[in-house]
């Protein structure tokens, strides 16, 4: 019985997605163990090293249903030892005496460290079209809604006219930089391990350079300059760069909740009929999935710091630590994928609400432009004494519940320098979104 969200069979598809869960499943990883058993028989052949018969008969053998996973776990428990149940029950299925041969000069870390980076190296398209897919949909929303004005907030309160399609682009740009961060990070994580007892491959020594080269050829990744037993920065990194992806996201999610609150009503997420908000209020239209994205978004941060202290070794190999990976890694990817699906479900299906937007705009009675005021009328008498002017109109304005037009019209130093109409026309707040279109198209420019 499954005992944590991710494979809830309730809860597992709110929490991260079939794909993913697949590239982290117990066969999938006892079949990348016997990959590098058996790639690296066939190395080891090539260098003479064993006889090919036995590489052959190796990698014949070397298939997670051919394994008693029962066995391997009765060994797991007898052992405290996570790989030699697997290399007795490799050895036993192999022909003849080729079972002598498996696990020639490599340590167990050799092969849960390159089990966890071909994992990882599954995982890697998955975000990719993952984050490709988010990039799409939020470049569309910000083409749509290029002109779209609305006011831009600052410390939760009003303060200029923006675009909704600003805010989109914002958005993009940001996952867009994290999309290149993973392309950086790749050919630094996905590097395979073959060290040997203490990384020097002193048992193979004469050969060691060249099995390790073939090794990671058969594999598919990249070949290490030196063991990474103690050295997990390239995990770190990869995983720290997995956090800040699920904070963009989180951050987004959190601006649509806030902005599909019914005192704002300018977006909603996807709402169809037989979506629930609530079993006993049945007008909320809730935002349920953006609550989902915002509890990955908080779950997976604490692996951030996880990431870092499995940092942390001693010498020249140190489980304490290394372990840490095994429970952390898949939790944060699926979470983390999770995210990224639930995001583009909700921003390709987003509900806009312009109506909203325009009315908000006005909902401060003309204040949201006292910059603009301001601005004209330094023009006449300098930038600081306008601001002392417009600060006071403004003030009043709010605290006599004044239309800001009226207030800035009985202002006799303003007056002076700006007619009934200069002001009115200040006012427009469609008028006033500055370069908000420019920056929409180029940040689109650069979405190719």
């Amino acid at each position: 019985m499954p005992s944590h969200v991710i494979d809830s069979l309730f809860f597992r598809d709110l929490y991260g997605s079939e794909a993913m869960r697949a590239v982290f499943d117990d066969l999938a990883l006892l079949q990348k163990w016997l990959d590098y058993e058996a790639a690296l028989a066939r190395a080891e052949a090539a260098v003479g090293l064993i006889p090919p018969s036995a590489a052959e008969s190796i990698t014949r053998a070397a298939r997670a249903e051919y394994m008693d996973t029962e066995a391997i776990k009765r060994g797991v428990d007898k052992t405290v030892h996570p790989l030699v149940a697997v290399i007795w029950g490799l050895s036993h299925r192999c022909e003849d005496d080729a079972g002598r041969y498996v696990h020639w000069g490599a340590t167990t870390q050799d092969v849960m460290d390159t089990a966890i980076i071909l994992q990882l190296k599954d995982a890697y398209p998955l975000f990719e079209d993952a984050l490709d897919a988010l990039c799409n949909s939020l470049a569309g929303l910000a083409r749509i809604h290029r002109d779209t004005p609305m006011a831009g907030r600052t410390h939760g309160q009003q303060a200029l006219p923006i675009t909704f399609g600003y805010k989109a682009a914002v958005w993009l740009a940001e996952i867009r930089r994290h999309r290149a961060r993973l392309a950086q990070i790749k050919p630094r994580l996905l590097i395979g391990e073959f060290g040997g007892a203490v990384g020097t491959l002193a048992s193979v020594a004469e050969h060691g350079i060249e099995i390790n080269r073939r090794l990671m050829e058969e594999l598919g990744l990249g070949v290490p300059e030196i063991a990474w037993h103690t050295a997990r920065d390239h995990i770190a990194e990869f995983a720290l760069a997995l956090t800040m992806i699920t904070a963009t996201l989180g951050k987004i999610a959190h601006e649509i909740i806030d902005l599909q609150k019914i005192e704002f009503g300018e977006v909603e997420e996807p709402f169809e009929m037989g979506k629930v908000g609530s079993s006993t209020m049945p007008q909320k239209r809730n935002p349920m999935l953006c609550e989902a994205i915002l509890t990955l978004a908080r779950l997976t941060r604490v692996h951030a710091v996880t990431a870092v202290d499995a940092m942390f070794h001693e010498h020249e190999r140190d489980w304490s630590s290394f372990q840490m990976e095994w429970a952390y890694l898949p939790e944060l990817c699926i979470m983390a994928h999770g995210a990224l699906l639930l995001t583009t479900r909700v921003v390709s299906g987003l509900i806009v609400y312009p109506e909203n937007m325009r009315r908000n705009l006005d909902i401060s009675g003309g204040t949201l432009l006292a910059e603009r005021v301001m601005l004209a009328l330094g023009a006449h008498i300098g930038r600081q004494d306008a601001h002392d002017v417009i600060y006071e109109a403004a003030m009043r304005a709010f605290e006599m519940r004044q239309p800001f037009a009226e207030v800035l019209k009985a202002d006799s130093r303003v007056s002076a320098h700006l007619s009934a109409e200069t002001i009115d026309a200040l006012l427009d707040p469609t008028q006033y979104t500055g370069l908000a279109a420019e920056y929409v198209d180029r940040v689109l420019a650069g979405n190719k």
